[in-house]
């Protein structure tokens, strides 16, 4: 809102924000272990192409959408909405260290394959913080000096075993789908913004 009041945002860009947010939001709906695995890599190539603040965007809103339609609407919810905005706000930081790589090329993916896999762990393990100040320390949630597996794991639990499968599912399938279809995604997402001369920015 404050974006569209100050003139930074403009019909063009609304347009492909709820384009792609509608899109994303879908691809949430096959839930299941790690939150919906094919629901990160569209957030990540879309702030990588169009810019640090459209990423945030685009991830913030996506979750909102799709928390409303699969019912996962509760006091969590917000804290998604901001790791999925920086997810996207970080892709689109990339965009200086990727200056010098040929657009497409496998370089470029490589660089996107690694990000998607790190975001992938690191997902899980900011979400896993979502309930301490609200719930406090547990057995079940995240607590002061738990070591960098157990934060990454798909819960906080303090006992073993840690629970990695839906973290390293979601980092997985980050890789495998930018890597699978990171190049021509991108090449649409770019020739939208020049035949349309959509004004994105950073």
């Amino acid at each position: 809102m404050a974006d569209l009041a100050a003139g930074r945002l403009n019909a063009k860009t609304v347009a492909v924000l709820g384009m792609l947010t509608a899109i994303n939001a879908v691809l949430r709906l096959p839930a299941g272990p790690g939150d919906a695995p094919t629901f990160f890599f569209l957030v990540i190539l879309a702030g990588y192409a169009y810019g640090a603040r459209f990423g945030f965007l685009l991830g913030a809103l996506s979750l909102l959408v799709s928390a409303l339609l699969t019912g996962g609407v509760g006091p969590w919810m917000p804290f998604q909405m901001f790791v999925m905005g920086w997810m996207g706000l970080g892709a689109g930081a990339l965009r200086p260290l990727a200056r010098r790589l040929a657009p497409g090329g496998r370089a470029e993916l490589l660089l996107l394959c690694a990000y998607g896999y790190a975001w992938g762990l690191l997902f899980g393990a900011l979400m896993n913080l979502w309930s301490w100040p609200l719930i406090g320390a547990g057995a079940l949630y995240w607590q002061p000096g738990l070591g960098l597996a157990r934060r990454c794991s798909a819960t906080g639990r303090s006992t073993p075993p840690p629970r990695w499968p839906g973290t390293l599912l979601r980092a997985l399938t980050n890789v495998l789908l930018i890597g699978a279809l990171g190049r021509p995604v991108l090449k649409e997402l770019r020739r939208f913004q020049r035949r349309f001369h959509v004004d994105f920015y950073a």
